[in-house]
């Protein structure tokens, strides 16, 4: 329970961060140092789940998971790291930990890059949190249905906020746009974060069925979603972005 109540903080705290538009400097910088100390107190509680990580068999979704959890420390660390290198009202007696230039350029990637992988990790526990849930084939299959719609959706405005440009370097400075309205800046960031879930939670699905010894749903399936997902976001950018 203690780990879930810390994920879903962390998750309310990474929309607010990806929303500097809406926080402005000084509660972004706080709301980092929050963050910062989430996380500490998340691999605290995640301690045996270190403790374990060189013992036992590994199947898909362990190597999958360990990987992407290993990833996503790291990610958060190397971000707060260069936030704090940079902060003029947190902890402004850290200010030049790391050189500015390097600290600017690298928080900006490097936060979006826990931005989704935060999402995968958590597509990659949602199976396993709604598997005692009991739904019909069709209603899962609905509910998977509107999840892809809203991933497309979702790989859409990444493309269109830039944000493959912020992951691969590609610019030093982020565009914010300072006249939308908070509530959409929100609503764009969970999109973005859902698509990264939903790939995540196919992923696990994969994962899973190639570890299940008996024959369950279609292994094609998670698959099919993913593209799914993808063609929805690859039609919006064609329809939306032709003849600009």
């Amino acid at each position: 329970m203690k780990k879930k109540l810390v994920d879903v903080c962390m998750t309310v705290l990474l929309l607010c961060l990806m929303a500097y538009q809406v926080t402005g400097d000084l509660l972004h910088e706080w709301i980092g140092i929050g963050m910062t100390v989430l996380v500490i107190v998340h691999q605290i509680l995640n301690r045996k789940w270190y403790s374990a990580l060189f013992k036992g068999k590994y199947n898909p979704y362990r190597s999958v998971s360990a990987v992407l959890n290993i990833l996503l420390v790291a990610s958060f660390v190397l971000t707060a790291v260069c936030g704090i290198s940079m902060s003029g009202h947190a902890v402004p007696f850290l200010h030049g930990m790391a050189p500015v230039s390097f600290a600017r350029r690298m928080h900006l990637s490097i936060s979006y890059w826990s931005f989704m992988l935060m999402g995968l990790h958590l597509g990659m526990h949602i199976p396993a949190m709604t598997s005692g849930a009991k739904w019909n084939a069709s209603a899962k299959t609905a509910l998977t249905c509107v999840f892809a719609c809203a991933g497309g959706v979702g790989l859409y405005l990444l493309f269109k906020n830039r944000v493959p440009d912020y992951l691969f370097f590609r610019v030093p400075f982020a565009f914010f746009d300072y006249d939308k309205s908070g509530w959409l800046v929100f609503l764009e960031n969970v999109l973005m974060l859902s698509f990264a879930a939903f790939i995540g939670t196919q992923i696990s699905r994969i994962c899973r069925n190639a570890a299940a010894k008996k024959a369950g749903e279609n292994p094609l399936m998670p698959v099919i979603y993913i593209l799914s997902a993808i063609l929805i976001g690859v039609l919006l950018l064609l329809i939306f972005t032709t003849g600009r």
